[in-house]
C-alpha cells in the first residue's frame, strides 16, 4: 500500500484523521506551549523555594538558580567529548 498523506491524532480519547502536515504543526504548537509553560514552573518553583529557605532562617540553596542546557549545546558538547 502507498503512504497516506494522512494521520491518525488522538483526541481525548477519539481517534481523528487529520493531514500529516497540520498534524506535525499542531504537535509543534503544542511542544512549544508546554516547554513555555514547564520554565514558568521552573522560575515559580525556584522563587518559592528561596522564601522557604528564607523563612526557615536557611541560607539561599546553592546552584539551585541554573538553566538546564539546550539540546543545541549538548550537541556541541557531545561533539566535542567524542573528538
Amino acid at each position: 500500500p502507498l503512504p497516506t498523506e494522512k494521520a491518525l491524532v488522538c483526541f481525548g480519547g477519539m481517534f481523528v484523521e487529520l493531514p500529516k502536515a497540520k498534524a506535525r504543526e499542531m504537535l509543534r504548537q503544542d511542544q512549544e506551549q508546554l516547554d513555555e509553560e514547564i520554565n514558568n514552573l521552573r522560575k515559580e518553583l525556584r522563587v518559592k523555594v528561596n522564601r522557604l529557605y528564607e523563612a526557615q532562617g536557611k541560607p539561599e540553596l546553592k546552584g539551585f538558580n541554573l538553566n538546564p542546557m539546550s539540546a543545541e549545546e549538548m550537541k556541541l558538547i557531545n561533539r566535542i567529548v567524542e573528538g
